[in-house]
């Protein structure tokens, strides 16, 4: 997964990744496990999140088993919960241009404050 190689240079900026996912809880589990991820996967229950952010892929239909699927995608969010950037691509196999997402990434770094904990 690109995400988890990427994942120290997110911390290095000071951002902590998260992702999100419809599946359901044991197959989640079971994955995070077998990947051995260091960062959370939270669940979207009934694509409850992805509805509300205007990224459900409309290429399946309710009781599809695809149904809740989102576009690919990812959101950078600031310590005080605004959207910085959100990139995003039709479909679910291709994702976003990590360049571009580590480029932004930088940005809001160098523009945000993060609290010292």
């Amino acid at each position: 997964m690109q995400l988890s190689k990427l994942e120290s240079q997110f911390a290095e900026l000071g951002i902590s990744v998260y992702t999100m996912t419809y599946d359901d809880v044991s197959d989640t589990s079971k994955f995070h496990s077998k990947e051995n991820l260091s960062f959370p996967i939270l669940q979207d229950v009934n694509a409850k999140h992805v509805k509300a952010f205007g990224i459900l892929n409309e290429d399946y239909e309710p009781g599809h088993r695809a149904y809740g699927i989102p576009h690919a995608g990812m959101f950078l969010v600031d310590e005080h919960g605004v959207i910085f950037n959100k990139f995003s691509e039709k479909g679910y196999m291709k994702r976003p241009p990590w360049d571009a997402v580590l480029d932004s990434a930088k940005q809001m770094a160098s523009q945000s404050h993060p609290l010292k904990i």
